[in-house]
């Protein structure tokens, strides 16, 4: 007599799993069928188990064909049965379904435990990063993860994962595809070129670091570039580009390398240009301070829905590292001179829409346009054009 394959069969064997380090290979995953089947399984049956615990139990199991999607940005499962993802034109739902909700937490704790975190009742939530063969994915990207647990999750485990793919397009590409007009473009190439200071600025998902690297690209390939990443994301087509990337504590609370402490490493590395991929907290300080001590030509990416709102914002991330909002325009005013803000357009599709420069005023730093993607008047422009000429100059 066979033993049928059940739902308590397939739990029992990955509860025996689950104590095994690493991902399980085929031999392992048909050792622990028979053995809690007790070698009396039909030859389907456990041909059956072993394909729909291979699915499960190894990369991202039924989100793997998600994240090998080269127009996948981001996949984002809010239920077992509603599993999302980004190509680049808004969220879309996907045929994708999970068996039920055991099967996304699993799923989600798997994951975390690859990306070297805990996540369970005690501690429901979890960010971390899957690289190379953690998340079966290759070398040349990973993915950023982030889960909450129910019930914390209210409607049930929630799990979100950035495909982190290398920007490599440059501006020539990004013109080509729309995303910057040709006169933006010519616009951009003379910001490198004088070596002024700037700050990309969107929302999420507005291809903030696509541009940034197309920048750097065109940088000058005898200047030497130190990129600082909490992600490593940023992959300019350039000869000389240093990669620094943050890395979290681990199990046990220690280790934690931040995007501070290594702002602060790239000073003494003799950079030319000091770029920060994410500027999200207290190392707006150190990035102003190294951009105000020589090293023109700097860069970095901030979250802001507009050019105005980029002081107020830059005020609540320095007062994380003890500056006050006074001494913050002072530095900012100095450091930098431009912020190019880009934006999803109504089609999905994203590009630039304005160039601003700073300007003083008696309530602090403002932002005032110098280019707008619609053709309006940009009240700035002369003043940029003034700057371009004294730096080029």
């Amino acid at each position: 007599m066979t033993l049928l394959l059940t739902p308590d069969l397939l739990d029992r064997v990955r509860e025996r799993l689950a104590n095994q380090a690493g991902e399980p290979d085929p031999a392992q995953l048909a050792d622990a069928i028979r053995a809690e089947a007790g070698g009396v399984l039909a030859d389907t049956d456990l041909l059956r188990a072993l394909r729909t615990l291979q699915t499960e139990m190894t990369g991202a199991g039924i989100l793997e064909p998600l994240l090998h999607d080269p127009n996948v940005a981001d996949v984002l499962v809010t239920a077992p049965d509603s599993v999302w993802v980004d190509r680049g034109h808004g969220l879309e739902r996907t045929d994708v379904e999970f068996a039920d909700e055991a099967a996304v937490r699993r799923l989600a704790q798997r994951l975390a435990l690859a990306a070297g975190r805990r996540l369970d009742d005690a501690q429901p939530w979890v960010d971390g990063k899957l690289t190379g063969t953690e998340a079966a994915l290759g070398a040349s990207f990973g993915v950023r993860l982030h889960a909450v647990l129910a019930p914390v999750a209210h409607d049930g485990t929630c799990l979100s994962l950035r495909v982190l793919r290398p920007a490599t397009q440059g501006l020539d590409a990004l013109t080509a595809v729309g995303s910057l007009t040709p006169s933006a473009r010519r616009l951009l190439a003379d910001i490198v070129r004088a070596r002024l200071a700037f700050l990309v600025v969107g929302g999420t998902g507005t291809g903030k670091t696509t541009l940034l690297s197309a920048l750097l690209a065109a940088v000058d390939p005898a200047e030497r570039i130190v990129c600082v990443e909490d992600a490593a994301e940023l992959a300019p087509v350039h000869p000389h580009v240093v990669r620094l990337v943050a890395r979290p504590a681990n199990v046990e609370g220690v280790g934690e390398v931040t995007v501070r402490d290594l702002v602060r490493q790239s000073l003494r590395m003799r950079p030319d240009r000091i770029v920060v991929g994410e500027v999200r907290g207290a190392e707006v300080v150190d990035l102003l301070t190294a951009l105000n001590t020589g090293h023109d030509g700097g860069a970095g990416t901030v979250h802001a829905n507009s050019p105005q709102e980029v002081p107020a914002r830059l005020e609540a991330l320095a007062a994380l590292g003890g500056m006050d909002r006074a001494a913050l325009h002072s530095q900012l005013a100095a450091a930098v001179q431009v912020v190019l803000h880009v934006h999803r357009r109504a089609d999905g599709s994203r590009g630039l829409c304005e160039i601003g420069v700073l300007q003083r005023s008696e309530t602090g730093i403002q932002i005032v346009a110098a280019w707008r993607a619609d053709g309006e008047v940009a009240p700035a422009a002369m003043e940029l054009a003034r700057v371009l000429r004294n730096r080029s100059g």
